[in-house]
């Protein structure tokens, strides 16, 4: 039999994740990692994607897992190889995807054990105590044996339940050592589930009841969704019950724009129509998302603090976490929403199509009505971020891929960039990390190689990423890059608008920022290069951009001054959203009891 032949451990590693549908290895060579790279590059299934650091590595495999929902897969060397991981490792944890990082490791009888001193291999760093807090699963191999078992292990536990990093640690010598797979003890899972809540058929009679109740409700959509592969089964739902739908980030493009039921983001940098919608519901269903506090705002109580509340998660934490913060919640519901929406297709709820017309009426007006009033606040002169985002939609080609980072450029996105059907939306949600887009995008490309690939980046978050432009044109990625260009960090110059006497420091050029010229930028890295600097010239240049089948940069200047328009200031409820509403017009809106709106909370 071939599986008694000897092998070696590095080749079985490679054979492990072409086993489990992975294609795409995004590593970067070192000497620890040298064997489990020539392994990748040897295996028919395989193959590698070089980045230029290992953090792009680790967004890059991120990425993928997300596009493709099966494992990502990156690879690093010891040392500051395996540290570099920790921005990318942190974007799948907090948004909960299974990707799988192999690190070199110095050999055994090089690592420091009970010395007591700091390090005794070339650059041995303790990598699996690091990420101990920010991984579901990290294991150092100590003996070639264990490799098959922790394997395993490492990506079952990444795969279950809420999802995540796992990390495995292969000294060197252990790497190039010859193993016997037939002798390899094998991981059985154990398949124990921490309950701490009622599952949905427990509670699906008190479902019914409040949704029936019910003349105010909102379906709020999360991430969740999109991990569970649930999308269709959520539309399903929201049109059987024809409830709105509002939309965290991580669910911006579950629905088209042109849904009846579209609400639009909702949350501190969300629509002011869509937190109206929220904050005056009278019955909320959450549905795979965590409402963390950009959702929610603060302090947490005051969120929708007038409606029935139903919250559908995985993680029994996650739901404890409301009493905690003082935030009622009237339905928990501990279930994965895949077996909640088969348990929604045995039937017994309701059929509401002709309910809550009304209240999508108001929903309406409401997006008018503040819509116009928060456009007469931006300004006067330059391209207006709302409007070039306006244009960019519409010339963003179907089926498109679109990876956003942070600051600014999500803030604008979300809010005012309409996603058509087929059009996916990735960011990441929870950690943010400036500088994620770019090699996000070139790990969504090798995902799906077929689709139109869009990367909107700030400048500031450009510069953390810069060097994966190289990485674009080795591969010849036709990458579409938006480049808002606005001098520095205006997410961090509009806080310091709120706190900090509008002096930017750290946020500017004259507070210590400089960039480069981008078009000497796109012709050093070979990328076709416009530029945008009015919205006049937005529909040409826009049709030049998707034209072209080559890597390009569109530097969109956007003035230094533009800020993120609607926004809640800390410390006031979403539905207070600055700048402020008239008071009278705000007042005449609510519909729920208003909080004291002359001061801050």
């Amino acid at each position: 039999m071939v599986d008694e032949l000897p092998v070696k451990l590095s080749d079985y590693v490679a054979d492990f994740i072409a086993a489990q549908g992975t294609k795409c290895v995004f590593a970067v060579s070192g000497g620890a990692s040298l064997h489990l790279i020539h392994s990748v590059a040897n295996h028919a299934k395989l193959h590698y994607v070089c980045t230029h650091h290992e953090q792009s590595a680790a967004m890059s495999a991120d990425a993928y897992a997300r596009v493709t929902g099966n494992l990502g897969v990156a690879i690093a060397t010891s040392g500051p190889g395996a540290t570099n991981l920790i921005t990318g490792i942190c974007c799948s944890f907090y948004d909960s995807v299974p990707v799988l990082l192999v690190t070199g490791q110095v050999s055994t009888f090089r690592m420091v054990g009970d010395t007591g001193v700091r390090q005794i291999g070339f650059q041995e760093t303790p990598i699996t105590d690091i990420c101990q807090s920010i991984t579901k699963y990290a294991c150092q191999i100590r003996d070639s044996s264990q490799i098959r078992y922790e394997l395993e292990k490492a990506v079952y536990i990444s795969r279950s339940g809420r999802p995540g990093p796992v990390i495995i640690d292969i000294p060197d010598n252990l790497q190039r050592s010859q193993i016997s797979v037939a002798t390899l003890e094998k991981y059985t899972p154990d398949n124990f589930l921490l309950r701490k809540f009622p599952c949905f058929g427990d509670v699906k009679h008190k479902f019914v009841e409040l949704i029936t109740s019910s003349k105010r409700p909102v379906l709020i959509a999360g991430w969740g969704i999109h991990l569970s592969r649930t999308k269709s089964e959520f539309v399903k739902l929201a049109e059987l019950l024809n409830v709105p739908v509002a939309l965290t980030w991580g669910a911006a493009d579950i629905l088209p724009a042109d849904h009846p039921l579209y609400v639009g983001t909702f949350g501190t940098h969300g629509m002011r129509h869509a937190n109206f919608a929220v904050q005056n519901a009278d019955l909320i269903i959450s549905l795979g998302s965590r409402l963390d506090t950009k959702s929610t705002g603060s302090p947490i109580n005051t969120f929708s603090r007038g409606a029935k509340k139903i919250v559908v998660d995985i993680d029994p934490h996650e739901l404890g976490k409301f009493s905690y913060f003082g935030l009622d919640i009237d339905l928990l519901i501990q279930e994965d929403l895949v077996d909640f929406f088969r348990e929604i297709q045995k039937g017994d709820i309701p059929v509401l199509s002709d309910n809550h017309r009304d209240w999508i009426t108001i929903i309406s007006r409401w997006k008018q009505d503040f819509l116009s009033f928060d456009r007469r606040n931006v300004l006067p002169t330059g391209l207006d971020p709302y409007e070039f985002m306006d244009k960019l939609s519409i010339h963003t080609p179907d089926q498109s891929q679109v990876f956003v980072d942070t600051g600014c450029a999500i803030a604008w996105t979300m809010q005012n960039f309409r996603f058509s059907r087929g059009q996916r939306l990735f960011h990441d949600f929870n950690n943010t990390a400036m500088g994620w887009a770019l090699p996000a995008a070139i790990g969504g490309f090798f995902a799906r190689p077929d689709l139109p690939l869009v990367c909107i980046v700030g400048d500031g978050s450009l510069m953390m990423s810069l060097h994966e432009l190289a990485t674009v044109k080795h591969h010849r990625i036709p990458i579409k890059l938006i480049l808002l260009n606005n001098s520095g960090y205006s997410m961090i110059r509009q806080t310091q608008d709120q706190w900090l006497d509008s002096k930017y420091y750290a946020s500017s050029h004259e507070g210590g920022l400089s960039f480069p010229d981008y078009k000497a930028l796109a012709t050093a890295f070979g990328f076709d290069y416009v530029e945008i600097a009015c919205i006049e010239d937005c529909s040409e240049k826009m049709g030049t951009v998707f034209l072209s089948s080559d890597p390009l940069i569109c530097n969109v200047i956007i003035p230094p001054d533009a800020r993120v328009i609607p926004q809640v200031k800390f410390g006031r409820p979403n539905e207070d959203m600055e700048p402020l509403l008239p008071r009278d017009l705000f007042l005449r809106n609510m519909i729920v009891n208003p909080l004291d709106v002359s001061k801050s909370y």
